[in-house]
């Protein structure tokens, strides 16, 4: 099972060949998931799972990007990324939980999570932060590798589902339980790297619904 400690502890492994055995392999769907932000002057974006920072460089001089991720070994390579190639646009980098984001409400114009949630333990309250701290109307992107429906892939990660613990993700996440799952209204969904094996799912952060409690007040003072 996923748990924080797992996670923190697979990506510590990680950390020294990410780039190697997943940079270029990735680079496509970072590419496509950084153009469909559609960044506009002066936006401010948050990469949530920014590990080495791989992605940092593809985002314009004219916004500004906050990335954040569980794993320090990871973001240690991602500030010596920024250092070397004098990234302006990221304002910060923050050993961060992506359950329990400590920004205030609507502090992002954009949010982006590249191959994060078949990483998060709790996928549903992941998108319910991403959500908070993004403003209403807002993009966010989620980019990730979803199940296979069926063939030899389907077995293969159905088996490798077991060793999730030391992979430090699910291997075996649907498209359809996670959108199920947290509620993600998908405006567009879109195949990415190699054979369109991984998915861009996109959509508009959508204003939260009143509650009974609030209806009801406005109806009594109208």
């Amino acid at each position: 099972m996923m748990d924080l400690k797992a996670v923190e502890k697979a990506y510590k492994r990680y950390a020294g060949v990410y780039d190697f055995f997943f940079g270029a392999v990735f680079h496509p769907g970072r590419r496509m998931a950084v153009e469909h932000l559609h960044c506009k002057q002066g936006d401010r974006i948050l990469e949530v799972g920014v590990g080495t920072g791989l992605s940092l460089p593809l985002y314009p001089d004219h916004v500004k990007v906050v990335g954040i991720d569980l794993s320090e070994p990871m973001l240690k390579l991602a500030r010596e990324k920024v250092e070397r190639e004098e990234l302006s646009q990221v304002e910060s980098l923050q050993l961060m939980n992506a359950q329990e984001m400590t920004f205030p409400d609507n502090s992002f114009d954009r949010v982006v999570a590249m191959y994060v949630a078949s990483v998060v333990p709790d996928r549903k309250e992941f998108v319910r932060e991403v959500q908070r701290v993004c403003r209403p109307g807002g993009i966010i992107i989620f980019l990730n590798h979803f199940a296979s429906d069926s063939g030899l892939m389907e077995k293969v990660e159905t088996a490798m589902t077991r060793f999730s613990g030391t992979l430090g993700f699910n291997p075996h996440l649907s498209l359809q339980e996670f959108l199920k799952e947290t509620g993600f209204e998908a405006d567009q969904i879109i195949p990415a790297n190699l054979f369109g094996y991984w998915t861009l799912v996109l959509g508009e952060n959508k204003k939260p619904k009143s509650s009974a409690s609030e209806t009801l007040s406005d109806s009594q003072t109208m």
